[in-house]
């Protein structure tokens, strides 16, 4: 039996539409951009490249054909700027916004920052939207969202106070949207996305993901940090899973719409297995380590555990097909082992 997201691919191969990727350069944004194109889409992409990078551009454009290239347009601009998001949405068909400023720590240390790209930037792309009357609007919301609920698997309608600026911001995105839902009826997705993990995810700097940052540590036998005892547990989402889901969203019926999604694979993983795992992987691939762990404070903002139900969005989505921790690091793996070897021979 073909399942949802297969249809909605082969529709889109069939009748292509008009597309932006905001915060097309960095790490999910790229895996979009190389998704659509993939499938025979016009692309418009926008960034600052205050967290993205042109690599990821130049990566994306190695990994499609001349043709399929040909359908991008790149826009170098920042959200915060009503008038560029204008230009951005011109003639689109569906938005899919990732442009945010990410990171609990980041947010920590400067909130004024990530308030002003994820509030004031989200709004501009919201009022930009509704103006150009696109036909999908879909946001990449957060699982930080649910803050302190103790409540496991974390069910959609279920949600408790925010533990950092960051949280604060998606959140308040989410209302955003609900408002211009009411307002206006301008519909939209969040898609509360927990922890994902792919290629062309930015190992270095201090707010890198865990999984890069532990894994480009393992290769150089760096000390490998645990905030905590390591028994905090999260649920770890492969990358595909995200696209998909992404793609699911923008092409959802209008039942669908105007709700928030988890977008995860409903598993937790402790960060002590992770590190196992990190470990096992990497020897898979003939990488051998042996780094042990350095334990350390737990950080402020930090959430205990985190694990999704994802019932919500196979109900109303159609979200199968998913790639569990094991088989997205294998797949994973190869690409973060080339990529810090490229570096290191940079830096040499």
């Amino acid at each position: 039996m073909t399942d949802r997201y297969d249809l909605i691919r082969h529709q889109l191969r069939q009748q292509p539409q008009t597309w932006l990727v905001t915060g097309v350069a960095g790490f999910i944004g790229s895996n979009l951009l190389e998704a659509l194109l993939k499938l025979g889409q016009k692309v418009v992409g926008l960034d600052n490249f205050s967290t993205g990078h042109r690599r990821n551009l130049d990566e994306v454009q190695r990994s499609v054909e001349p043709a399929q290239w040909a359908r991008f347009e790149f826009i170098e601009g920042d959200i915060r700027n009503l008038d560029t998001c204008r230009a951005a949405v011109k003639g689109v068909d569906r938005v899919l916004h990732e442009a945010a400023l990410g990171s609990v720590p980041r947010s920590v240390a400067d909130p004024i920052a990530t308030h002003d790209v994820n509030i004031s930037g989200f709004l501009n792309m919201l009022v930009a939207s509704r103006d150009a009357e696109v036909k999908s609007f879909t946001y990449a919301a957060s699982s930080s969202t649910y803050g302190d609920h103790p409540g496991l698997p974390k069910v959609e309608e279920r949600i408790g106070s925010p533990l950092s600026p960051y949280a604060v911001t998606k959140y308040v995105n989410e209302l955003y949207a609900g408002v211009f839902a009411r307002t206006y009826g301008f519909s939209t997705i969040g898609l509360r996305y927990f922890n994902v993990f792919g290629k062309r995810q930015d190992p270095d700097g201090a707010y890198a993901a865990v999984i890069p940052k532990w894994t480009a540590a393992l290769i150089q036998n760096k000390d490998v940090l645990i905030h905590g005892d390591g028994e905090t547990s999260r649920d770890f989402c492969f990358i595909d899973n995200v696209v998909q889901m992404n793609l699911l969203a923008a092409m959802a019926e209008d039942n669908a719409r105007n709700e928030v999604y988890n977008v995860a694979v409903g598993d937790r993983t402790t960060l002590n297995q992770l590190f196992e795992r990190l470990v096992s992987t990497l020897a898979e691939n003939g990488v051998n380590s042996d780094v042990r762990p350095v334990y350390t404070p737990t950080r402020a903002g930090d959430v205990r555990h985190s694990q999704a139900n994802v019932d919500k969005a196979e109900r109303l989505l159609g979200y199968g097909q998913k790639i569990a921790l094991g088989e997205g690091l294998r797949q994973a793996m190869p690409w973060y082992i080339r990529f810090i070897a490229e570096r290191s021979a940079l830096n040499a």
